[in-house]
């Protein structure tokens, strides 16, 4: 109709759906005959223009441009996406915090059930969310099992988890009584992005314009993001932190987990530098990160192949039968396992005359050097103004001068406690199984009928 302008919205691209490569070069056909146009034109201008024309968000527009810039030509993204499982998404700490209500079920003397499991972890807002499959599925890999008495049912740690923890608090016991100085290393990170969360602010200053008329500071700027970070490692005991025991180096990895970055040549190196600085006969307490485990040899497996084994098995001196399998064969490496499945670094200690102890897997608890992390992470996030990597360096070396010899024999005395705790309520939930019969089935391989709680998944 003659006098009548007819006009339509542009349909905007799906947030978070992939441009093809189409779409890209014809983002950049319309950059071009923008510049055709106007030879003066901004990028930051052209995106915006672009954007309101072809439906598509302003910074892949600009990402779009920058790399027709660099490579003269576009391409799509990798559009297969790898998702995490609920295993990895979760954190060590959110971890230990579950496993710590489990706990505190049976000292109120109450079986910990997977719904009541889920109540009291949805109901902590300082927890990620769960839905009932994905905590079941968390737990089973938290090395809990399922138990049932009768009608009722409780989740379990598995007893290898068990027995680790009742060994390593005896051998602890043990090495305290003989008089033993006992150090603990770990791991930790910084970012350089790292700051208080929550200050007090002045509501009154409205601006930084009316800030600098008032003579006033607005305060530091939050970094928009975590920004690089460093990875650091140091031992200490009662007596403190090891002087020239730290270790601190940039991590060079985009990864979540800050043990990707450590190897078992690179903590060798490190730790065969600390020995000499530790007391004669001492023990030393760590964790089971993959490069303190690193196997001075490795044994056969199902995984070898039949002549592999026994190679493996005649250069020990083995007399084999040529009519042997290889379960036969297996069987005859499982008996001299014990003998040559040894690690690097416990040798190495153990040439020192020193002993390596290791704490149970998911019990940062029981490690006292979590809480002097605490403090200079601390110290780091309330001081850190710049953000820049060798500012926060400087900031974590006094945050562990600032971890007092007192504050040390503060969290020895701490994770103490832990270590009774954990023995009484090993022994009350001993005691509360006992009560009736007790049939243990491994959590996700349970054939009884009246397996109520896990009959859904």
């Amino acid at each position: 109709m003659a006098g009548v302008e007819f006009s339509s919205a542009v349909k905007r691209n799906i947030k978070g759906k992939f441009v093809c490569s189409r779409q890209r070069e014809m983002i950049i056909n319309a950059y071009k005959s923008k510049l055709a146009v106007d030879p003066n034109l901004t990028v930051r201008k052209a995106r915006e223009i672009l954007s309101k024309e072809l439906g598509i968000g302003q910074k892949t527009i600009s990402n779009t441009i920058a790399q027709y810039r660099e490579n003269k030509t576009v391409s799509s993204p990798n559009k297969i996406k790898i998702f995490k499982n609920v295993e990895t998404k979760v954190d060590d700490f959110d971890k230990y915090a579950i496993r710590r209500k489990i706990h505190q079920f049976w000292f109120n003397r109450e079986l910990p059930t997977l719904d009541k499991i889920l109540t009291v972890v949805n109901e902590d807002k300082s927890l990620p969310n769960f839905s009932r499959s994905s905590l079941y599925r968390l737990m089973k890999s938290m090395e809990f099992e399922y138990a049932k008495r009768g009608r009722n049912s409780a989740l379990l740690e598995k007893n290898e988890i068990i027995l680790w923890r009742r060994q390593y608090i005896r051998d602890l016991r043990k090495y305290r009584e003989e008089g033993r100085q006992i150090y603990f290393l770990d791991e930790t990170w910084v970012n350089a992005g790292d700051v208080t969360s929550r200050i007090w602010s002045d509501n009154t200053v409205q601006s930084s314009q009316d800030a600098f008329s008032q003579g006033l500071s607005t305060g530091a700027v939050n970094p928009t993001g975590k920004g690089k970070r460093l990875i650091v490692v140091h031992i200490g005991s009662e007596d403190g932190f090891v002087p020239g025991g730290l270790l601190c180096f940039e991590s060079k990895k985009n990864t979540q987990d800050y043990h990707d970055e450590m190897n078992g040549d690179s903590f060798r190196d490190w730790l065969e530098g600390v020995l000499p600085r530790l007391k004669e006969n001492c023990v030393i307490v760590m964790d089971n990160a993959p490069y303190h485990s690193v196997k001075k040899e490795k044994c056969p497996t199902t995984q070898w192949r039949k002549a592999d084994i026994i190679n493996w098995l005649t250069s020990k001196g083995e007399v084999i039968d040529n009519s042997m399998i290889i379960p036969e064969l297996l069987e005859v490496v499982k008996r001299l396992k014990p003998l040559y499945s040894t690690y690097v670094i416990d040798e190495m200690v153990k040439e020192q005359n020193k002993v390596v102890l290791r704490l149970p897997p998911y019990h940062c608890e029981l490690n006292p050097i979590e809480l002097a992390w605490s403090v200079v992470k601390d110290h780091v996030k309330a001081n850190n103004k710049t953000f820049k990597l060798a500012d926060v360096h400087n900031l974590l070396i006094e945050g562990t001068v600032k971890v007092t010899v007192e504050m040390w024999k503060n969290f020895i005395s701490h994770t103490t406690k832990a270590e009774d705790k954990f023995w009484d309520m090993d022994n009350l939930i001993d005691e509360l199984m006992a009560e009736q019969q007790r049939v243990v089935l491994t959590i996700g391989n349970s054939d009884d009928e009246d397996d109520s709680d896990f009959s859904d998944f």
